[in-house]
């Protein structure tokens, strides 16, 4: 019978520290990492907190041609996060009766766009809120 069982080698996966040599080492200077751990903190934040797109609403976006400004974005940020403060899981959001959006509220992410003509006789499913903004 084979055996397919592997081992871990009991070697430490870290490089080795040569303590005699000139080379710079890593820091441990507390300034210096709370800097950039703040630096990424905001920027994680930012990024966290913005609303995205999937690759499916991109497309419906630029074969439709609907334009999101930045006026437009910050309220649908806002549209999101006040149905994630309602508990809402999916969401349609619609926007200036011309552009209907369902976002994933739980990830932040618009699954798909329609503009005003293509939302026209369509069912919206597996929705559980909606947002007129």
């Amino acid at each position: 019978m084979i055996d397919n069982r592997f081992s871990l080698s009991q070697q430490s996966l870290l490089p080795a520290i040569n303590k005699n040599s000139n080379s710079k080492s890593i820091t441990n200077n507390p300034t210096q990492l709370g800097n950039s751990n703040s630096q990424f903190s905001q920027i994680l934040e930012r990024e966290l907190s913005d609303v995205k797109f999937s690759q499916h609403a991109i497309q419906r976006l630029q074969s439709r041609n609907i334009m999101i400004d930045q006026a437009g974005m910050a309220r649908l940020n806002g549209a999101v996060d006040k149905a994630a403060q309602k508990g809402a899981k999916e969401s349609l959001v619609l926007m200036n009766n011309d552009l209907a959006l369902v976002v994933s509220i739980k990830n932040k992410t618009v699954i798909t766009a329609m503009d005003g003509a293509s939302m026209k006789n369509n069912l919206f499913t597996n929705i559980d809120s909606a947002i007129i903004i």
